[in-house]
């Protein structure tokens, strides 16, 4: 398993066939994602929710992604660290992001469908530590599980930082500490004034729960209401709904990397490198430049 998820991970050829051969078993799979602010306790909780999923008799597996450093391109892979007690049954990779801003690598999607055609289910995606940025993992998930602690601001805030567009689960973990019940309220508050964005789903509300991921208090509900998120998907119709984004996402991402690829072909090409010489010595204007660069793009193949 871990060799095909390298594989899957460097790409190329390889990596298509790895895809063609994993894609008609991996698609009943529930792949649940969970994001949060850096410090949040979010492999805690997961390590938690993993013992959790096989006492009920699953085998569960973690796709845990680490930032990648923008200096040396590295990254520690320290999230199995906290999940040291986990029981043996799951299966835990450890994937850095490789510069992909959004929290997620591009190699995600490939391996969930790795994990869930060898029989994990489900498979939980623990993203890196996000801001107000995170939307990746709604589109590479069925459910989506945010993580909050207490002082992570009032209700504004939490309206900036996106949450209720992106949770199908609350969580406040280190409920324990001052300030977890004043987070929990404004959690609600900005559910109530959903409708003010227009975001309210009259048949599912995400729920809020209490957890402390040190002693497991609350992660057995945690467990229930992503059940719970799951039945909602497939008695309302939105599960395949769902499952497209997560196609789509596939495909845009895999088709940015390939224009990527190109565009700094293209860049390097003898004509382009006159283009550029040209727009800064001024003679030419960049204009004039995407115009060459567009049509160079163009030709190929």
């Amino acid at each position: 398993m871990g060799r095909l998820l390298t594989l899957v991970e460097h790409g190329g050829p390889v990596a298509e066939e790895i895809t063609e051969l994993t894609h008609a078993d991996s698609r009943d799979a529930h792949v649940i994602g969970i994001t949060g602010a850096p410090g949040a306790g979010k492999s805690t909780m997961v390590a938690r929710l993993v013992a959790m999923s096989s006492l009920h008799g699953q085998t569960p597996a973690v796709l845990a992604v680490d930032p990648s450093s923008p200096l040396t391109g590295g990254a520690i892979l320290g999230d199995r660290v906290r999940m040291a007690e986990v029981d043996t049954t799951a299966f835990i990779r450890s994937m850095a992001t490789r510069g992909h801003a959004g929290g997620l690598a591009l190699a995600i999607p490939g391996a969930a469908r790795v994990l869930t055609a060898a029989g994990f289910e489900p498979v939980i995606i623990e993203t890196v530590g996000v801001g107000q940025v995170e939307v990746d993992v709604t589109a590479a998930a069925d459910t989506t599980v945010v993580v909050v602690t207490p002082g992570m601001g009032d209700a504004v805030q939490a309206n900036k930082a996106g949450l209720l567009e992106v949770a199908d689960v609350f969580v406040v973990n280190k409920a324990d500490q001052p300030g977890a019940s004043d987070t929990r309220r404004d959690l609600e508050l900005m559910l109530e004034l959903s409708h003010v964005t227009g975001q309210e789903d009259t048949d599912y509300r995400p729920p809020i729960v209490m957890v402390n991921s040190l002693d497991g208090a609350g992660v057995d509900e945690v467990h229930e209401r992503i059940s719970d998120h799951r039945n909602h998907l497939i008695f309302s119709g939105t599960l395949h709904a769902r499952r497209c984004r997560r196609v789509r996402f596939e495909l845009a991402s895999r088709a940015g990397l390939q224009f990527d690829r190109d565009l700094q072909t293209v860049l390097s090409s003898p004509e382009i490198v006159a283009m550029i010489d040209d727009v800064a010595s001024g003679s030419a204007t960049p204009g004039m430049g995407i115009a060459a660069l567009a049509a160079s793009l163009a030709e190929r193949p």
